[in-house]
């Protein structure tokens, strides 16, 4: 009879002790949340230092374009970049740390719940016993009226203390697939962190290679620097005439069932930063004789050499090239066109470095190259055109026109000026 009754005591005792939240943090968890916290404070450090350098490369945007003032502002891309590839880095660390953190805290949630469940195992089978004994054989063993009553007594705590449990196992087992949810998204995150660092070192190798190229072109000299300017503005010209006479000649009816409807969000800004140094069509710009008055078949936006220049939809590179590798002509320079599903094409220009290639699939988003200023550029731009695919060709310039220019071998993306539409309709 008082072995029963002990037995009783010690599986409500059981019961309530584990009920009971864990109060004990290992010292393995104060380090881990110490250095999430120095992790933290470095990325806010590394923010403000990033957002400096941006406030530098901003205040020499208007700036005469000199040799000097390019390699200085080379210089901050890279110093901001370098700070950007610290600062993914250091995210990286901050979220390995995060996800330590939240799978510490699923190994002490399954272990509590694996020693709630054995304590309720237990708390039921006794319970079971005593359903199953019957009202005779309950009396018989207390031995007296009082003592029945306090098994009586005990049995109900028990039973209370049994639905307790149960609750509290059911949160525990929600609170654990919280937490595991957590750890999954930490990982989605630290994916994309280590995405967006191979961007970055992308990012940073192509500034780079831009300004080893300037001071090789220019020799360090400004005299020369300038020289290569006016080569630009000057050819830029017979380009424009060439190009213009080759849209006109095109004998490609674009149909207007052709033309995907215009629709905000239909395609996502290809650079992270937005800003539009010129419009589509015949702008103010235009009109005071640029693009020799045919208007701007795409938009341009301003980029700091070395910006990742991503896809503004999922598609096919259906071309690349470098009109720079034919002597004299200073058009698109590095270039990429993407073909859509939604009979868009997307074209992207002045690239200081392509990291695609000719037939791949892309989704929107990924990196297809870094910003620059081939090309006809006297600064580093994007520019991004949107064309009717069914109406685009991509030849070599002198294949379709008789006017002469030193881009006539330059390979490149064309369509009849119906086939050019403004993107600012789409994105």
């Amino acid at each position: 009879m008082r072995h029963r009754r002990k037995k009783l005591l010690w599986a409500l005792t059981l019961t309530v002790a584990l009920a009971l939240p864990v109060s004990v943090i290992a010292q393995n968890k104060e380090e881990i949340e110490s250095a999430i916290t120095e992790h933290n404070k470095q990325i806010e450090q590394l923010n403000a230092e990033i957002a400096q350098y941006q406030k530098q490369l901003d205040a020499t945007a208007a700036k005469k374009n000199t040799l000097q003032g390019t390699l200085n502002d080379l210089n901050v891309s890279i110093k901001k970049v370098t700070s950007s590839v610290t600062l993914t880095k250091t995210q990286i660390s901050a979220t390995q740390l995060q996800i330590a953190q939240l799978q510490g805290g699923i190994e002490d949630k399954q272990a509590s719940i694996e020693t709630n469940q054995a304590g309720l195992a237990e708390s039921l089978r006794l319970m079971d016993a005593a359903e199953n004994q019957s009202l005779a054989a309950q009396l018989l063993a207390a031995g007296s009226i009082s003592n029945a009553w306090e098994d009586v007594d005990n049995y109900q705590t028990i039973q209370g203390a049994v639905r307790a449990q149960i609750d509290n196992l059911a949160k525990e087992k929600q609170q654990l697939t919280d937490v595991k949810t957590q750890r999954e998204n930490k990982e989605k995150d630290l994916q994309a962190q280590r995405t967006e660092l191979v961007t970055q070192q992308g990012a940073l190798n192509a500034t780079k290679k831009a300004q080893t190229d300037l001071l090789s072109q220019t020799k360090s000299q400004e005299a020369t620097y300038q020289k290569i300017l006016a080569e630009k503005r000057a050819q830029q010209k017979s380009f424009e005439d060439a190009l213009n006479d080759l849209q006109s000649q095109l004998q490609v009816a674009v149909s207007q069932s052709d033309i995907t409807p215009a629709g905000k969000g239909i395609l996502r800004w290809p650079t992270d930063n937005v800003r539009i140094s010129q419009y589509f069509g015949n702008t103010a710009f235009a009109k005071s004789g640029a693009y020799n008055g045919k208007g701007h078949n795409g938009i341009d936006l301003a980029a700091p050499t070395g910006t990742p220049i991503k896809a503004a939809l999922g598609g096919t590179v259906i071309g690349s090239g470098n009109t720079d590798s034919v002597r004299g002509c200073y058009s698109f320079g590095k270039w990429v066109m993407v073909k859509h599903s939604n009979g868009l094409s997307t074209m992207y220009s002045h690239l200081s470095q392509i990291s695609t290639y000719n037939g791949a699939t892309v989704a929107s988003g990924d990196v297809l190259g870094y910003s620059g200023e081939t090309g006809y550029a006297t600064g580093p731009h994007l520019h991004f055109g949107v064309y009717v695919s069914s109406a685009t060709q991509i030849i070599k310039l002198g294949s379709a026109t008789k006017s002469t220019t030193p881009c006539a071998n330059a390979v490149m993306p064309v369509a009849p000026l119906e086939g050019y539409l403004n993107p600012l309709n789409y994105l």
